[in-house]
């Protein structure tokens, strides 16, 4: 007798989500119960960038759903594109007819995906949820994607000890780790060409990365923010030995770009050439400096030191890799450099972190092919 597949539409928004959710959309494909649809939007659609070409590339895209438009940034301009967003995953759901939902993380794609789908009675499965990450906006919306989602995917202990303490049944949280960690042994360090093709000189000494985003702060703050954190990179690497990566497309990028100044900004990477720049970035003794979750989750998979300047990561897990710069002051050059001194000082990494072990996308797909989905599931039930 042939078993009834379950239809998943999986969202995706952005290239950096996308590195993640891959492992998770492949286990999918190659599960005998499951059969996969990939929901593209966001900012996978802006130009210059329009990164919904890699996802192409790898994936079939069931339907596209424009949120935010070319030029226009602010929270206002995202909560116009949160209701575009709501709207448009509305009409893909409708069309697709999916029995499970999957979003990643916290932002405004995940939120109009999981709030379309919740009140259309579909069942929302969320990654990443009951995660820390105090110092952005987009914080409130995780938790709002947990108190909608029916099947929680946490990545680590204590993120799904938080679910459970915001009255979702136990029964429901399912520990699986980071998808950010599945598959990078397969992604090999690059080739002094190809450091040489990023303009990086593989000449012995620390190599570094700037990969700093907005976090919700004053444009002063953000443009003088970024301006320190280049500024400390530039008085430890020379302009052959660091390299400058596009911030994200939340509101305030514009300020970033404006206090990095005018230097050459690489609009970003494919996930496997930036986990091989990591590698590089790692054997060098170099770190990897800015705001990102990279830090803390995938460059310590990969033994990378990493400098994490502001509070936008404040509350998250990190491991032994990370050195917190100016977590709840002014980001001064001086207190960025001496975080960059103390990760360059850094030898022998062990590569221990809370994330997992680089299985999560199988056991999703797993979860996803046994978990209940009965009308009782979508019927949420509040467990105080």
């Amino acid at each position: 007798m042939t078993l009834l597949t379950r239809r998943i539409v999986v969202v995706t928004g952005t290239r950096a989500e996308f590195g993640l959710l891959d492992p998770v959309m492949r286990a999918i494909e190659a599960h005998n119960r499951l059969t996969l649809h990939v929901v593209v939007a966001g900012a996978h659609l802006l130009s210059p960038g329009e990164t919904w070409c890699e996802v192409a590339d790898a994936h079939e895209i069931a339907a596209c759903v424009a949120m935010q438009e070319d030029n226009r940034v602010g929270r206002f301009a995202d909560a116009q594109a949160l209701g575009r967003g709501v709207t448009g995953f509305a009409d893909a759901f409708a069309r697709l007819l999916p029995d499970i939902v999957l979003v990643l993380g916290d932002r405004i794609e995940a939120f109009a995906a999981a709030s379309a789908a919740s009140v259309g009675g579909i069942a929302v499965a969320h990654i990443h949820g009951g995660d820390r990450a105090e110092g952005v906006a987009d914080e409130a919306m995780r938790h709002a994607i947990t108190k909608l989602a029916h099947i929680h995917l946490p990545a680590t202990r204590q993120s799904a000890d938080r679910i459970r303490r915001m009255g979702e049944p136990a029964e429901r949280v399912h520990l699986v780790g980071s998808p950010a960690i599945d598959g990078l042994d397969a992604m090999p360090a690059l080739t002094d060409g190809e450091l040489a093709s990023l303009g990086l000189r593989a000449d012995g000494r620390p190599l570094l990365v700037i990969l700093h985003h907005p976090c919700g702060l004053s444009p002063e703050m953000e443009r003088a923010t970024a301006g320190a954190v280049f500024a400390a990179v530039r008085s430890v690497a020379g302009a052959d030995r660091m390299i400058v990566l596009a911030p994200n497309h939340d509101p305030g990028r514009a300020d970033v770009l404006a206090g990095l100044g005018d230097v050459p900004i690489r609009l970003g990477l494919p996930r496997r050439a930036f986990i091989g720049l990591l590698r590089r970035v790692a054997s060098s003794g170099g770190a990897l400096v800015g705001n990102s979750s990279a830090g803390l989750i995938e460059a310590a998979a990969v033994r990378c030191a990493s400098v994490t300047i502001g509070p936008r990561q404040r509350g998250r897990e990190r491991g032994e890799n990370v050195v917190t710069a100016a977590e709840s002051g002014p980001a001064s050059e001086a207190a960025i450099r001496v975080g960059i001194d103390q990760a360059l000082r850094r030898n022998e990494l062990t590569g221990e972190h809370p994330y997992g072990d680089g299985t999560a996308g199988i056991r999703i797909a797993d979860i996803l092919g046994a978990v209940d989905i009965g009308p009782d599931v979508v019927r949420k039930r509040c467990a105080y």
